[in-house]
């Protein structure tokens, strides 16, 4: 039988009101938008960020996502730096602001230095001490907004940016909602710092959804908090009781339904749970809900569990749930150039380089080093105007998967942001910028390119 017809309505037709003019419009404050809107800025672009919720950060803030992963390689020499780097310089000042090895003990293979990091994801690798840090949420988003100020950046909070302006495939400008009605910014270029890429169908832009069901990137999550714990005394048990701790990590996750794994955080006394829900789609908003209602519910047996089975959660307490959901993957823009899983596997380098990551991937993958991103990823294939920031670079899902973490989104805004202002500056279309000066004004600004053949005399 014929599918039945979908019910319509037809909206009136309107005016919207113009509320801000700037060279560059970026949406979406997160890791990637963030960046790209302070690069932008700081390039002498006037900009203009829109992020849908009252803070700054994301995932990083409000999705709970606290681990700054993958910034080392096991070198000396960090391999992402940065905004990202400024980002834990501005937090060391804060107390309880970040946990992260000192700068000078990155590489080191000491073994107090390893017996004391080894307790932490992700902070050594192949018995060298790797550059991972923990951030506190509500100190990064002071953070963040400090950077902003500090910038001159016009900034609309509570304000969602919901449609892309078109003119002759062109974009120039976005429509948003906030509680004071439906308005519009304009701008030269528009840069979506959104992460799901929201504003591509309406830019006219491609894109590519496709994500396979048993990847990282497919599962959604509802990160939350526990206070009253001792991170220290449960490394411990974990070290003495290896076998009890493996029966109870199964434990866990028939009490729950899920996956829940039990982080740190930079206070020894407040843990954070990241877990995970497959076979939700982050595009889909009765999968958002789904998400909500289902994940309380799981987090209520999970906590039961450790509070009487798991030592130092016997006292602790719920202490919150992010305010975002915890997503990883959604829209991919097709690009000028889309990035692959081959690209990764052979480490492949590109002449517009404009961020190098630490290899992520399985551990036959050895030889792969670094991987690659170039500045064609964050440009469009046909529509101009735009660039993108963060998680929705132009790559397959494989790719996506092993680069769309919070220190890969910043490089990559502070990249499309920089971009953005030097094509502001110099009257063209992003995708016609000198990928050389690009790749010299990133240097200048801390991001490293180690591998990457740069003329510095241009």
């Amino acid at each position: 039988m014929p599918k039945a017809a979908q019910k319509t309505i037809q909206e009136p037709s309107r005016e919207t009101k113009v509320c801000y003019e700037a060279d560059v419009v970026v949406v979406g404050g997160g890791p990637g938008g963030h960046s790209a809107a302070i690069a932008a800025a700081r390039n002498g672009a006037k900009t203009v960020l829109l992020e849908r919720y009252g803070h700054l950060g994301g995932m990083a803030t409000g999705g709970i996502v606290i681990q700054i992963p993958h910034m080392s390689d096991g070198g000396k020499d960090p391999i992402i730096a940065g905004l990202a780097m400024e980002w834990l310089e501005r937090l060391d000042k804060m107390e309880n602001g970040v946990l992260r090895p000192r700068n000078q003990d990155i590489g080191s293979s000491d073994p107090k230095l390893l017996k004391k990091w080894n307790r932490f994801m992700g902070n050594t690798i192949n018995g060298k001490i790797k550059h991972t840090a923990w951030v506190d949420t509500e100190l990064t988003k002071c953070m963040l907004n400090d950077m902003v100020e500090d910038a001159k950046i016009k900034l609309y909070l509570h304000s969602w940016g919901t449609q892309a302006i078109v003119d002759n495939g062109k974009v120039k400008g976005v429509i948003f909602e906030s509680k004071s009605g439906r308005q519009a910014v304009l701008g030269k270029i528009i840069i979506d710092g959104t992460g799901d890429g929201d504003l591509l169908p309406s830019a006219g832009a491609e894109f590519d959804a496709y994500l396979d069901s048993t990847s990282r990137s497919s599962m959604l999550a509802l990160v939350f908090r526990l206070g009253n714990c001792d991170y220290q005394k449960f490394c411990e048990f974990k070290e003495t009781q290896p076998e009890k701790w493996q029966e109870l990590v199964k434990g866990i996750a028939d009490a729950a339904g899920t996956r829940l794994l039990p982080l740190p955080t930079p206070r020894n006394d407040v843990m954070w749970v990241n877990n995970w829900i497959p076979n939700l789609n982050c595009m889909n908003v009765e999968d958002l809900t789904t998400l909500e209602v289902e994940m309380r519910k799981m987090m209520r047996k999970g906590f039961a569990f450790l509070k009487k089975n798991v030592p130092t959660f016997e006292n602790s307490f719920i202490l919150d749930t992010a305010s975002q959901t915890g997503t990883r993957g959604a829209r991919r823009l097709v690009g000028e150039y889309v990035i692959t899983k081959d690209d990764f596997a052979a480490s492949k380098k590109f002449d517009d380089t404009i961020a190098v990551f630490p290899r992520m991937g399985p551990p036959s993958d050895k030889e792969v080093k670094h991987v690659y991103i170039p500045y064609r990823a964050l440009v469009p294939a046909k529509i101009e105007g735009l660039l993108v920031a963060g998680r929705s670079f132009s790559s397959d899902y494989f790719a996506n998967n092993m680069a769309n973490l919070i220190p890969h989104c910043i490089a990559m805004g502070q990249a499309a942001g920089t971009g953005a202002a030097l094509a502001v500056n110099k009257g063209v279309s992003p995708r016609k910028v000198d990928y050389k000066t690009l790749q010299k004004k990133l240097l200048e600004q801390g991001v490293p390119l180690p591998g990457v053949a740069i003329d510095k005399a241009k």
